[in-house]
């Protein structure tokens, strides 16, 4: 499974996050925390669930000082109980205090996207089906959403719209059908490119299978006519089922042997993990030791 991240681009992103948090300065902890001063702290996990993230809060931490040790104690992906300790730094408190909640943000966020969708891995797992999310990630951190998803067993679609066709139903309005749709998409487009197209009755089925289509989304059916949609396909396209798929059903979604499932809610509706971090011990700053002799 390919989980890296685009480390140039993940960058760009942490000085947009940073400069919001922190603008013109931490005022808090630059009028109330010696410069010098440096200390230890933990990073754990205050619920059972899936780590995915840590190569993020350690980059956020970076960002504010190189010299700053940012050291995972779990692996990327790891299921951990409440209590783990998931990573310890060291290095000057003003840093860790100032990179705490964004830090934390991305952690928390992300750890509950892979926690999430591991969970409905599972409830699918019995059913050779892939699942899928989508683009109802949040804005600006659609790649870090579908990382997590992957980190979590999951597996990604389309990342935009420029990396594949999926023709919806209002593209298929206003090309004036799903048999037009498919033949302007056939005409512009390299042979290279696979073409999905989103179906709501079996009829729309039988036309995008005899229009060519690659791959035929079946939205909002039941799982019975999914059923009837897989056995009229006989393979000759790729089906995904996708609308309306919530825990409660998608192990009878799956049953229908379609070969995709894709679910929004793996990143619209992942709630955050909780995770905390706590500072360790301090070390007086070198003034503080000089006035105190």
């Amino acid at each position: 499974m390919h989980i890296n991240l685009n480390l140039q681009s993940l960058d760009r992103l942490l000085e947009r996050c940073l400069e919001e948090d922190i603008g013109s300065g931490d005022i808090t902890t630059n009028s109330v925390v010696p410069p010098e001063l440096e200390t230890t702290a933990f990073i754990k996990a205050r619920q059972d669930g899936v780590i995915a993230g840590l190569p993020v809060a350690r980059a956020v931490f970076r960002k504010l000082d190189p010299e700053l040790v940012f050291t995972p104690q779990v692996a990327e992906g790891a299921q951990v109980t409440a209590g783990t300790v998931l990573a310890k730094l060291a290095g000057r408190a003003r840093t860790i205090l100032t990179g705490e909640r964004l830090a934390l943000n991305f952690l928390q966020r992300l750890s509950g996207v892979a926690t999430l969708t591991d969970r409905l891995v599972r409830l699918a797992g019995d059913y050779p089906v892939r699942l899928v999310d989508t683009r109802k990630t949040t804005p600006g951190l659609r790649a870090l959403e579908k990382y997590a998803v992957r980190v979590g067993g999951g597996h990604n679609h389309r990342l935009g719209l420029f990396d594949a066709v999926l023709i919806k139903d209002n593209h298929i309005q206003a090309a004036g059908g799903i048999t037009q749709a498919i033949k302007r998409a056939r005409t512009e487009l390299p042979h290279t490119v696979k073409i999905e197209v989103e179906v709501e009755e079996l009829a729309g089925v039988s036309e995008a299978l005899e229009a060519g289509a690659d791959i035929i989304m079946l939205d909002n059916m039941t799982p019975e006519n999914m059923a009837r949609a897989v056995a009229l396909v006989k393979g000759r396209a790729l089906t995904e089922a996708s609308g309306g798929i919530t825990a409660a059903n998608l192990a009878a979604v799956a049953a229908t042997g379609v070969d995709v499932i894709s679910m929004g809610a793996l990143t619209h509706s992942a709630p955050a993990l909780d995770i905390s971090l706590d500072l360790g011990r301090l070390k007086a700053a070198p003034e503080a030791k000089e006035m105190s002799t």
